[in-house]
Order: structure tokens, then sequence, then C-alpha cells
């Protein structure tokens, strides 16, 4: 096996047998598992009692009767409010509610119906959640603009008739063989392109720290045991710091592939174990005070099964392997550079911070810049901060999903992989002299002057 092979085996090794990256590769799927098993195991198990409330109308508003007193419109109640209407005087309910009701609502007399703002009170020695607390506003808020809408002279229909909504659908045309324009309709990808973008941006981001930071303490840790001294004796810098480069991101990759595996297994396997619906938890979830209402719910699961229509619709064949591509042109770029600051600093804490400021501030700044390149994908910003190699293997994998033309995507490549064979060159250089360098605190000026310094 060849000295950067070997090299590259220590790394790799040293690391996977490691506790921390047993534990933190195991930990992570169980945390993420959790966080969809939890909230679906509350929505399942979320119901309790039905809290019954009385009330007391002395608004008129809310609670009609007919003239033979008979009740016939209440608050809309639910499974886990349910409303009484009394006719009894407030002073006795409110003297002995609490022998049959949990809580008990007052609606006080209203003298200005054209008002904005109403306020009811609420009586019950428990505590009133969030969620029902929502309901019953709603529902008095409900019943009061109905009243309004009859006093205006209108009748609910009339008032259903004024609500509008308008849909935009996108088109494009097209040429067809035969020369003639077509019309036809055109997805819209944007909510999930933007989604996409996003996810892709802040792996690439997380994944270039954190594994990159790897690289240096790694290097700070043999520099300060010395123990590179002796390595140094039988392979050339370059291999050395190669060698790290490459272990480390394997064992990244092996992360990433891992919890790819595990965090859906995992997920399965619990909602098998504890006998979990999703489809049941989510429609549980949807039935509870201040939850949708059943057209809302069936709204909102026809966009996100048209979002998964959309997401199976999306060029992968394209995404994936320039997702991998930027993935790798930056982390060969940042890593390598991280691996020289590592070498020139040794163990001076301090120092490699200061060196590691200017490395880490094009990341920042291409993540605060990801919002309004996603904005607008083929504005200016996006242009240049795609071709920029510091900024590119953040912003253009976030551009990808919006379709920007091929040139360009062409050309940041070229430029991104000329880019990181130029940084490893840059990065070997200081290496080969920072690795061997004690006691001497270092300044950009000094890693300056190493890279020309002959071998």
């Amino acid at each position: 096996m060849s000295k950067l092979g070997l090299i590259f085996q220590r790394e790799f090794l040293t690391r996977v047998k490691k506790k921390s990256f047993l534990l933190t590769t195991l930990l992570t799927p169980l945390g993420l598992a959790a966080l969809m098993v939890v909230p679906a195991l509350l929505a399942m198990n979320s119901k309790g009692e039905t809290k019954q409330v009385v009330v007391v109308d002395e608004s008129g508003l809310v609670i009609l009767r007919d003239s033979t007193g008979t009740v016939t419109r209440n608050l809309r109640s639910n499974d886990e409010v349910n409303f009484t209407p009394t006719d009894q005087p407030w002073s006795e309910v409110l003297a002995s509610y609490e022998d049959d009701y949990e809580g008990a609502l007052y609606i006080p007399p209203v003298s200005n119906l054209d008002r904005g703002d109403f306020d009811v009170q609420y009586y019950s020695n428990k505590q009133l959640s969030l969620g029902n607390r929502s309901y019953i506003e709603r529902r008095v808020a409900d019943a009061i603009r109905d009243r309004k809408v009859i006093a205006a002279g209108l009748e609910q229909s009339q008032l259903d008739r004024l609500k509008t909504s308008v849909t935009l659908q996108e088109r494009e045309t097209a040429v067809s063989e035969t020369g003639e324009v077509e019309d036809r309709e055109k997805a819209n990808t944007a909510g999930v392109s933007t989604g996409i973008a996003y996810v892709m941006a802040f792996i690439i981001y997380i994944i270039m720290l954190v594994y990159g930071g790897m690289v240096m303490r790694s290097v700070m840790e043999e520099k300060t045991n010395r123990i590179v001294e002796v390595i140094i004796s039988s392979v050339k810098p370059f291999e050395l710091m190669m060698g790290k480069i490459l272990g480390v991101s394997a064992v990244g990759l092996l992360q990433l592939l891992l919890w790819i595996i595990l965090i859906p297994t995992l997920a399965t396997v619990a909602f098998l174990v504890f006998g979990i619906d999703p489809e049941a938890a989510q429609q549980t979830s949807a039935n509870l005070p201040g939850g949708l209402s059943p057209e809302q719910t069936a709204a909102a699961e026809n966009e996100f099964l048209g979002m998964l229509d959309t997401l199976r619709q999306q060029n992968w064949g394209l995404i994936i392997p320039l997702f991998i591509i930027y993935f790798l042109g930056g982390y060969f770029i940042y890593a390598s550079l991280f691996a020289a600051v590592g070498s020139a600093a040794g163990d001076d804490i301090q120092e490699s911070q200061q060196l590691t400021l200017p490395i880490m501030l094009p990341i920042i700044i291409a993540i605060v810049v990801i919002g309004p390149v996603i904005d607008n994908p083929d504005g200016p910003l996006a242009f240049w901060m795609s071709m920029i190699p510091l900024f590119s293997p953040v912003i253009m994998p976030a551009r990808i999903p919006f379709e920007p033309p091929m040139w360009e995507i062409a050309l940041s490549v070229g430029i991104l992989i000329a880019s990181a064979i130029g940084f490893v060159w840059i990065a070997a250089r200081i290496y080969r002299v920072g690795i061997l360098l004690y006691g001497k605190k270092v300044t950009f000026k000094e890693l300056g002057k190493w890279l020309f310094y002959k071998n």
C-alpha cells in the first residue's frame, strides 16, 4: 500500500473506532427519529375528557333562541370543548357551575355592535390550555361576526359570494418539432425548489465547518505531540496533508451514509413498535382545539401531495451529481485551508482562532446571502457568488433547483475544480513549512513568504 493510502487508512480507522464517532452516529438518528415519533405519540394520545363549559349570553348575539325559548344556535362544540347554554342568571351559574361543569363562559351585554373588540370572561379553577383558549375565542368571534352580517342586512350566502380567491396558473410556450408554438401548463416548483436549496446549502455549510475543523485539530495534535517529526521523516508533507484530508472526508461521508440509512429505519421501527399511524396522527392533531378545520385539513393534504409530486419531478439526475461535485470541491478547498492553519498555529488555540476567522468568513457570508440569492436566483448577486470558489460550494447548489443556464453551471464547476487544486497547492506550501515550525507566532505576512520558499 502507498504511503498516502497508509495515512488515509490510519486517519479513517482512528476516527471510526472512537466512541465519540459511534455515539454521534447512533444518537443523532435516534434524536431525529424521536423528533418524528414523539409529536405523533402526543397527537395520538392528546385527546382527553371533553371539557364541559356552561355559557351565559347576556349579549343576545351568540346564543339564539326562538319565541318558545328553544336554542336555535349555539357555539360550535368539538371533542375537546362542549358548550351548554343556559338561561339562568349569571349570579346563580357562577355560584354553582362547579357542580356539573369545568368552566363557565360569560358574554356580557354589548351596547355597540360596530366595535371591533369584545371582552368575554371564562371562570374555572383549572388552567385553560392555549389551544382551548384560542378555540373559545374563535367560536365567539365567529358568532358575533355572523350577527354583524345579519345586522348589516346581508345573509350568510351573500357574504360567502363576496369572498374571492385567485389562483395563478403558470404556463410556458415551446416550439414543437413541426415548428408550431405550443402553449402548455408549467408546474410551480418555487416552494419545493426553495426547500431543496436551503437543505443542500446548510448540509454543505455544516460539513465543511465540522470536518474542516476536524482536519485542523488532527494536524495540531500531531504537531503538539511531536509525532509529526517522526512521520515526516518517511513521507512527504503533501502526502501527509492529503492523507488527513481524504481520511477525514471518508469518515464524514460514511457518517452521512449511515444517517441516511438509520434515520428512516429507526423512525419506521418506532412507528411500528408504538402502533402509530402517521396519517391518523395527522388527522388527530388537525382536530385539536386551535387546529385546522376539516376543509383546511383536506386543502393541506392536497397541497402536501402536490409538493410530493413536484419533488418527484425535480431533475435529480442533475441535482445529485452537482451536489456531490460542489460538496467535494468545497470540502477540499476548506479542509486544505484548515490543515494549513493547523500546521502554522500548533498548540496556540488563540492564534488558531485568529487564523481561522478569515477562512470561516466566506462560508458565513454565503449563508447570510442565501436568502436573497434564492429570492432572485438569476440576479447578478447569485451569478457572481456562484463563480467565486469560496462561495460557490454553498450558493450554486442552492441555485441548481431553479435551473440556471448550463453554461453558468459548467463555468462554475470549472472554476471550482481549478480553485480546489490551487488551494490544495497553496495549503501544501504552507503545511510543509509550518508543520515543523515551533515557538514562533505566525502572521499572514509570514504565511505569504512560505509560499515562495524553495524545497
